[in-house]
């Protein structure tokens, strides 16, 4: 298994806009070790939610290289993107982005029918997950009947419950009250000891870059800053 969860190497991106060339992007190095907890920072427009997009290969780069869990996400093409974010990524967005019609259990189950599993094994597991994030009697309720904090425990339950390499969060916590998002990251972080999931967040919430083991602080395109904190949440 590798040692590192995502490695990039002189990753830059541009946008065009008009014929005009925004320069979003510029050099990014990193190296991001297994089971790591860590937050990207920085003002809007710094390029973190950029970054975090070209990560998860919801987005190309215009030069350099991405690797995740071992594969090259800039060279893969729509098919090979597709299966690595089903089976070795999962997405926390801060619209919690669940399906509207299906139950809690449902929609945790969602990616692994697409896995192909079994009903069985797809019934077992996110109870259990469910159970795990504090939704137990939940189950059967749709987002709508559920309150914020639990629509993005739901969430966080569907990333997880593939077992993937990496869980990506962009600004999870932003619709959520000082209490909820506490509760929430003292969740990602059991998630983060129990399962060895590596985590990447993206946010301008204090209490996000409290919690991380690792503050990443962009700026302009570019990273000015790499902190590591051995007595963090997670330490």
């Amino acid at each position: 298994m590798t040692e590192h969860t995502v490695i990039l190497r002189n990753v830059s991106k541009v946008y065009r806009q008009n014929a005009v060339a925004v320069q979003a992007l510029t050099d990014i190095n990193l190296e991001i070790p297994r089971k790591d907890f860590l937050c990207l920072s920085g003002p809007s427009g710094s390029g973190k939610s950029t970054l975090l997009n070209l990560i998860g290969g919801l987005d190309k780069p215009t030069t350099g290289e991405i690797t995740v869990a071992g594969e090259r996400v800039d060279q893969l093409g729509k098919g090979g993107l597709a299966r690595l974010r089903l089976h070795k990524i999962g997405f926390v967005f801060q619209a919690y982005n669940l399906i509207p019609v299906l139950t809690a259990r449902e929609n945790v189950e969602f990616v692994m029918q697409l896995q192909g599993r079994s009903p069985a094994e797809r019934g077992a597991k996110a109870r259990e997950i469910l159970q795990e994030v504090g939704l137990e009697g939940l189950e059967g309720r749709r987002p709508g009947e559920l309150s914020g904090g639990q629509q993005q425990r739901v969430a966080v339950a569907r990333a997880i419950v593939s077992e993937p390499s990496l869980v990506l969060a962009d600004e999870p916590t932003a619709n959520l009250d000082s209490k909820t998002a506490e509760n929430l990251m003292q969740l990602l972080v059991h998630m983060n000891k129990e399962h060895h999931v590596t985590f990447i967040f993206s946010t301008h919430d204090r209490l996000v870059m409290d919690f991380s083991r690792r503050l990443i602080k962009l700026h302009d395109g570019r990273i000015v800053d790499d902190e590591k904190r051995g007595a963090g949440a997670v330490g």
